[in-house]
């Protein structure tokens, strides 16, 4: 039986475009992925949707004013974002961009896709950094989360609209029910995960059903297009070994005794900000510079106090301390995930991580991140995107703990180790296909000491910052 909440992409440009208007803007879907199994799973969900990608764009007149819209097809896999649907929804808000139009983005997606790994993960930075590029144009940008919208999609262009509205009885959450159960033992709540309990706590601005938008949206148009704001050396990497299990790092990064956040923060050049939290704020000295420092504790978060809307917000306020201070700023990451909790869904997690991600992609000045340990989701995302990146040699970045990803694809925790490898989630395969920048052997001798070296010796050499950099997917290149 068809779900009643769930609207086809096509039926939507039906419903939202003027008649005769609809211009489509996708070329063609041609990457086709190695693995067969993945292979054929796109190929039934094409003869099933009548459309090649689970993402489709393209402008029109909606009440006369002419827009850009970027629809997510649920039916496509679950809508789920990889490279190719990730690449056409950033070409599609930068041509909304140059031909100065608004865009509408109506995401209805379980988030990125597991099957590409961390490849489809990192597309949200990218997508992310398009979405700041057309709203830093003066243009707006507006969402209608659909039913259902959860994980890296909500987490990032889903969460940053100028205007925010969902459609009646929508599953909306950062972390998907079957998920969420599988990696805690028990199920969410009712009525947590829905639009209108967001409402409620005023994290989307009005309930609209498909059927009312374009006659909703049509004076906001009308209104937006009429004004708005104006436009506006090197130290040698640790060694890389291609053949280093990923497993074992995953463990080794789980160790209690492994060196942390405040092993980062020397005495004698550190001052901390904000401690005894999951997310630390401090300012630090790195060589000749003074940055300020956002860092993820953890040996906190081991203790079952994980990062929150609370945090994250925090770490937002250090980011805007170093904006008028014109401070670079470094971020450590070393968490096994965001919170996971009634608490955390109403209290805007996905929004925040969205709006961490999106500042610090932004920041107009120097940045550097340090991939300490763990990197599970989007709490780690939302301290990645800068322009130098360097990470521990057994560290990892993974869209959810290799755990998550088995339970989406399996069912069951148990091919965690399996995920782990096939997803590239390793901070060598990171190096190799230029996401990170450098690698420290953090537990050598006097390993912390090389890191600050590193770390200092980038934020004397860089006086720029570049958001191309900080937005790069894997193969983009060092």
């Amino acid at each position: 039986m068809t779900d009643p909440l769930r609207v086809d992409a096509r039926t939507l440009v039906e419903l939202l475009v003027d008649e005769g208007t609809w211009i489509s803007w996708d070329a063609p879907a041609v990457w086709e992925p190695d693995d067969p199994d993945y292979r054929a799973a796109l190929g039934r969900a094409r003869d099933r949707t009548g459309v090649d990608e689970s993402v489709i764009t393209g402008a029109g007149r909606m009440r006369g004013v002419p827009v850009a819209l970027v629809i997510s097809e649920f039916g496509f896999l679950g809508g789920s974002i990889g490279r190719t649907a990730g690449q056409r929804v950033v070409a599609a808000i930068e041509r909304a961009a140059r031909d100065e139009l608004p865009v509408v983005a109506l995401p209805a997606s379980g988030g990125t896709r597991m099957q590409e790994g961390i490849s489809a993960f990192l597309q949200m930075v990218a997508i992310t950094g398009a979405v700041n590029a057309h709203k830093a144009a003066g243009l707006p940008y507006i969402v209608y989360l659909r039913h259902p919208t959860t994980g890296g999609v909500f987490a990032s262009w889903g969460s940053l609209g100028h205007v925010t509205w969902a459609q009646p009885g929508a599953l909306i959450g950062f972390l998907g029910p079957r998920v969420f159960e599988g990696l805690t033992g028990h199920a969410f709540p009712d009525g947590v995960q829905t639009s209108a309990n967001l409402h409620r706590h005023g994290l989307i601005d009005a309930l609209v059903t498909p059927d009312e938008l374009a006659d909703a949206l049509g004076p906001v148009l009308r209104l937006l297009s009429t004004g708005g704001a104006e436009k506006p050396s090197r130290m040698t990497p640790a060694i890389v070994d291609p053949t280093r299990e990923v497993w074992p790092s995953v463990l080794a990064t789980r160790d209690p005794h492994r060196l942390g956040m405040a092993d980062l923060l020397a005495p004698d050049r550190s001052a901390v900000l904000r401690g005894d939290a999951p997310i630390w704020l401090a300012l630090r000295r790195f060589g000749g510079r003074v940055a300020v420092v956002i860092g993820q504790d953890r040996r906190r978060q081991a203790g079952g106090d994980l990062i929150g809307p609370a945090d994250l917000r925090a770490a937002r306020r250090a980011m805007e301390l170093a904006t008028d201070l014109r401070l670079p700023v470094v971020t450590v990451i070393d968490t096994p995930g965001a919170e996971l909790s009634p608490a955390a869904e109403e209290g805007g997690l996905a929004g925040e991580i969205a709006g961490c991600t999106s500042e610090l992609i932004a920041l107009p000045v120097p940045t550097v991140s340090v991939l300490l340990g763990q990197g599970a989701g989007g709490a780690a995302l939302a301290l990645f995107p800068t322009d130098f990146r360097v990470g521990a040699v057994d560290s990892w970045l993974s869209p959810l703990p290799p755990e998550g990803a088995s339970v989406i694809v399996y069912r069951d925790t148990e091919h965690a180790a399996q995920m782990a490898e096939a997803q590239g989630i390793a901070a060598s395969a990171l190096y190799v296909d230029g996401t990170l920048d450098h690698l420290v052997d953090i537990s050598a001798d006097h390993g912390m000491d090389v890191l600050e070296a590193v770390i200092a010796d980038e934020l004397r050499s860089r006086s720029r910052p570049s958001v191309r950099r900080r937005t790069r997917t894997p193969g983009g290149g060092r």
